[in-house]
């Protein structure tokens, strides 16, 4: 769900973070505490309610989330974590974003390095790949839980620029100010959705297959189990069926 342009892999990535609840938790409120350096009341910071929202959407606790605000805020200690993305080539060519919330900058970025030497990839200058992506709000929606004309109707209305058929999902893409309006607009019609997140999606993708495919995806792996990753973003395609293979 980060920005592939295929279903099957994000559902890769899915299966990989459902396996690890526990990291998915520590991403959401290292990704609170950050927002809410901008202000800690999530109607008045955008970014912040982002975040929120999708804290409660895997069950967070509400303390947890009202500590990781008071620690953005600096109302508690604990809240010194720097953003860092790194922009980098992957097998094959593919382009690479990474975006880590760490407390040890020199200790984080000599470990990404290592990951992407030893897995076929190298990390570039800032603005050597970035320029490839667009952020925007992406939003995955199970194809067996709303039709394309359901969609299109409620999610278009709602401010919504584009729709895709990813294989078995949907996968809506919107301008980041108008993510929250159509997700008010899916809940308002009963369709749940599979993830929510404001993305660097790829302007143009890349079909990977082979040893390339199973490289890259190898190097996915492992950067998204390094514990100060946020997420992982790509212009590759992998089809279903290798995907599955390598899984």
């Amino acid at each position: 769900m980060s920005g592939h342009s295929k279903w099957a892999t994000i559902k890769h990535k899915k299966a990989a973070l459902d396996a690890k609840r526990g990291k998915t938790f520590t991403r959401l409120i290292k990704e609170i505490m950050i927002a809410a350096r901008n202000g800690g009341d999530p109607d008045a910071n955008a970014r912040l309610r982002t975040a929120v929202t999708a804290a409660k959407a895997v069950s967070m606790p509400s303390d947890n989330i009202k500590r990781a605000i008071m620690r953005g805020t600096g109302e508690l200690e604990g809240g010194q974590i720097d953003e860092i993305l790194f922009e980098a080539y992957g097998p094959g060519g593919a382009a690479v974003l990474v975006n880590v919330a760490t407390d040890n900058r020199n200790r984080t970025v000599s470990e990404i390095r290592h990951l992407f030497s030893k897995n076929g990839g190298n990390l570039g200058e800032q603005g050597s790949v970035s320029w490839m992506f667009e952020r925007k709000s992406q939003i995955i929606v199970d194809g067996e839980k709303a039709t394309e004309d359901q969609l299109m109707t409620i999610a278009l209305d709602a401010g919504a620029d584009d729709i895709r058929d990813q294989g078995g999902a949907w996968e809506i893409l919107s301008a980041p100010e108008s993510h929250e309006a159509v997700l008010q607009a899916l809940q308002k019609a009963g369709i749940p959705y599979e993830s929510a997140e404001i993305a660097m999606i790829p302007k143009n993708t890349i079909k990977l297959e082979g040893k390339n495919a199973a490289a890259m995806l190898k190097l996915y792996d492992v950067l998204e189990e390094h514990d100060d990753v946020q997420n992982v973003y790509g212009n590759y395609e992998v089809d279903e069926e290798e995907v599955g293979a390598l899984a």
